[in-house]
């Protein structure tokens, strides 16, 4: 187990847990990869953009932290599942030699609140739970998922490109294609809370299975660092290359009292001195300096010296 940032006690959700089963001589261990310091990091990173996708669907301003990640059995986790309804939404993984799935798990009381909210409600759920959800809060709950495929796609990128690809919700867990009750899950819980609110909790689960082909970058305590593409560099120099600065250079700065500037009038002179070198400037920071002239049949400058630009040639 990895422990994640701390979070207060009371918006923790607190999960029931049986006496360890004993383990038969055999018998496939639940979790092969020891430590998932990179998951547990993954998902602290996914928590922090979850804020702003929460937030303009709720219409209010939320917090969002990952809780420590557990491994289990998916029936050991179905059994701690409140007995109420819950929306159970599979994600596809695909994409850099993976297939396989997670499941996005919502308390249905929370669905029903968000679609109440959506429909100019004050976000309350009715006070007599449903047995299954409705159309519209099934379309509610696949909008929620799908909010969260860019933001996990993004999260996962320093370890593996990976597409998700909400599949059709559920409202029994033993309805959901691909995952067997004796199988292993990582699960990993996000909680989200307002100013004065309960805390809600999102669990994503990924199956063990899947999640083997990654086993040396996500037992490792830091993602080994990939090669850039050569291809996005060579764009990225282009793109570069083709940015502009205002380049100017400076003849002189006279500088006169405030009664001379109060008095002038057009055609009063204000007398310069050019010198020999004059700054000529990007932005501003000084590029170097030079001699003033003519070049083709127009006004110029002749770089003499160039300066030590700070961030460029540091």
């Amino acid at each position: 187990m990895v422990n994640a940032a701390a979070t207060p006690t009371d918006e923790r959700r607190e999960r029931q847990r049986g006496p360890a089963p004993a383990h038969a001589l055999g018998a496939t261990k639940l979790n092969p990869f020891g430590d998932l310091h990179t998951l547990q990091h993954l998902s602290a990173r996914l928590a922090r953009t979850l804020k702003g996708v929460w937030e303009p669907i709720l219409r209010r301003e939320v917090r969002s932290w990952a809780e420590p990640l557990a491994v289990q059995r998916f029936a050991d986790y179905r059994a701690e599942r409140p007995d109420q309804l819950t929306a159970w939404l599979p994600l596809a993984m695909s994409g850099a030699g993976q297939a396989g799935a997670a499941l996005v798990v919502f308390d249905g009381r929370w669905v029903l609140e968000v679609l109440d909210q959506f429909f100019g409600g004050s976000g309350h759920a009715p006070q007599h739970m449903p047995t299954e959800f409705s159309p519209a809060a099934e379309a509610m709950a696949a909008r929620l998922g799908a909010s969260l495929c860019p933001p996990l796609k993004t999260a996962w990128e320093p370890l593996t490109r990976v597409e998700f690809e909400p599949g059709r919700l559920e409202a029994s867990a033993a309805l959901i294609a691909g995952f067997d009750a004796e199988e292993a899950v990582v699960v990993t819980r996000f909680g989200l809370a307002s100013a004065g609110g309960a805390p809600v909790f999102v669990d994503i689960l990924y199956p063990v299975a899947a999640l083997k082909p990654h086993a040396a970058t996500l037992t490792g305590r830091v993602l080994d660092k990939a090669e850039p593409d050569p291809a996005w560099r060579q764009g990225l120099t282009r793109s570069v290359m083709t940015v502009r600065f205002p380049v100017r250079s400076v003849l002189a700065e006279p500088v006169v009292p405030l009664s001379t500037l109060m008095a002038l009038k057009p055609g009063d002179i204000i007398p310069i001195t050019v010198t020999p070198d004059v700054p000529v400037m990007v932005g501003r920071d000084r590029l170097g300096v030079g001699t003033v002239g003519a070049a083709d049949g127009r006004a110029a400058i002749k770089l003499t010296s160039l300066a030590r630009i700070e961030g460029l040639n540091a």
